[in-house]
């Protein structure tokens, strides 16, 4: 490495590093570069870029930020701070909650390495981005086929934002300023709607959840002028809703929409599909398709429609098409990207979309093919079952009946926090504790098991949370 002593600091690639101090720079621009291009731009300081913002939405005082730190201990913060999170092998963990632990073959991880594919820029110029809009092109095209719906976009930023957009769309497709969601829905997904919705005025109606853990439909009878209605499944509880019987009830009003999300895309390799049993809109989170969970992020949003509501879609859309000379070709259709900045006349404020990720879901589908889904979808709803029956032959209560895929709930004794605690000290974790959604369900927890779960871990689960 190639480096200059200057006034002692050691200048390497445009950062310096004060030798025997406490601060570190990782910017490259200088005092004088930051002058002279303000100077450019008739600026006097810093301050006159952001003079277009109110003042009164402007922070009037600094961040409390901790000083700076050296990068020797900046790396010993980093390690104290990942030395309290509990990560897999480790610690025995059952715990999915809209994030899922599933292997990844091996051909995606190093297919996703490839630069063109690894730094691939938003594909605005069709006739140099071929190769992306391909890729992206068959990533809609498979995820209309898992979901069975007529067209997807380009992939959303994550399932939470796919659900806010598509009760958006709704409410732009029917005029109707009032949603229903369920309570089953993942209360994160929830909160990501109250934010979106909470500028614009419209209504989000809370629908409850049943003794079952499925949704409760009955108090649609008397809501005429819905706008949509949200539900998921398999829901946040594991329990698949009745999506059937949610279509005849929605669709007894023709205008309202039904939209149906998920957390799980996997499920839908052993059950039916969303649009196969009247769902207007699909969307959600695609991180079980070849995505690692990294700590939480990123994630893949995945959105699909009818052919009807195409030119309400958020988003992307890549087509195919034929040049002059009539080839194949491909190129962002139905929307350009000016038209994502056309603010209010919009349909969304989403103008990217999950390039890498949407790739990688789609190389994970055609690795697997439909053969491979189906089998991996049932090796997952056969692990859950055997770790859902194996715990109530041991005595644990499975509160909810309703059938699930590879979470469930279980309700433990009361007080179990000191077992939760207990257990983790033995770095096992009893499962995602319920209450801090639901403070009716003190003492219950979500359980999940996926392919990655042998069944020696599900004894030992077993055996250490009943003993």
């Amino acid at each position: 490495m190639s480096t200059t002593k200057i006034s002692g600091k050691l200048a390497i690639y445009g950062w310096t590093q004060t030798i025997r101090g406490k601060r570190m720079r990782y910017l490259p621009h200088t005092e004088e570069d930051i002058t002279a291009m303000l100077k450019a731009i008739g600026a006097q300081s810093m301050d006159d870029l952001f003079k277009s913002i109110p003042g009164d939405c402007r922070r009037k005082e600094p961040m409390k930020l901790e000083p700076p730190l050296t990068e020797w201990a900046l790396d010993r913060h980093m390690d104290t701070l990942a030395s309290q999170t509990a990560i897999s092998p480790d610690y025995l963990m059952f715990i999915g909650a809209g994030s899922y632990d599933h292997h990844i073959p091996e051909v995606i991880k190093q297919l996703l390495r490839r630069g063109e594919l690894f730094t691939a820029y938003t594909p605005y110029q069709p006739e140099v981005s071929q190769g992306t809009l391909q890729s992206i092109y068959e990533y809609q095209t498979l995820v209309t086929r898992l979901l069975n719906m007529d067209v997807a976009n380009a992939s959303m930023y994550d399932g939470a934002s796919a659900l806010a957009e598509a009760l958006l769309m709704a409410v732009r497709i029917t005029k109707r300023k009032k949603v229903a969601v369920s309570t089953a829905i993942h209360p994160l997904y929830r909160k990501v709607v109250k934010t979106y919705f909470h500028p614009t005025g419209y209504e989000i109606m809370e629908l409850a959840y049943g003794p079952d853990g499925a949704t409760d439909l009955s108090a649609l009878e008397n809501e005429k002028e819905l706008a949509a209605v949200a539900v998921q499944s398999p829901n946040f509880f594991g329990c698949i809703e009745n999506l059937k019987n949610a279509d005849a009830l929605v669709h007894a009003n023709p205008k309202t929409l039904l939209v149906s999300c998920f957390t799980e895309p996997l499920a839908y390799g052993l059950y039916k599909a969303p649009g196969l049993q009247g769902a207007d809109i699909v969307c959600g989170e695609g991180q079980s398709l070849g995505i690692p969970r990294s700590f939480g992020g990123p994630g893949l949003g995945i959105f699909a429609t009818r052919q009807k509501y195409v030119r309400n879609m958020p988003g992307r859309l890549v087509g195919m098409t034929k040049d002059l000379e009539g080839r194949r070709g491909f190129v962002l259709t139905l929307s350009t990207r000016e038209q994502h900045i056309r603010r209010e006349k919009a349909t969304s404020n989403i103008c990217s979309n999950q390039g890498l990720c949407a790739t990688a879901a789609a190389m994970y589908m055609a690795s697997l093919g439909g053969t491979g889904f189906k089998n991996l979808a049932r090796l997952n709803y056969n692990n859950a079952q055997y770790l859902k029956t194996e715990l109530e032959k041991a005595g644990v209560q499975i509160p909810f009946k309703t059938p699930a895929f590879n979470e469930f709930v279980i309700r433990m004794p009361a007080g179990s926090q000191a077992q939760y605690e207990s257990l983790l000290k033995n770095k096992i974790i009893l499962g995602l504790p319920l209450n801090q959604f639901y403070a009716e369900l003190e003492d219950h927890y979500l359980v999940c098991a996926t392919e990655t779960c042998t069944k020696e871990d599900m004894d030992r689960f077993v055996k250490e949370v009943t003993s």
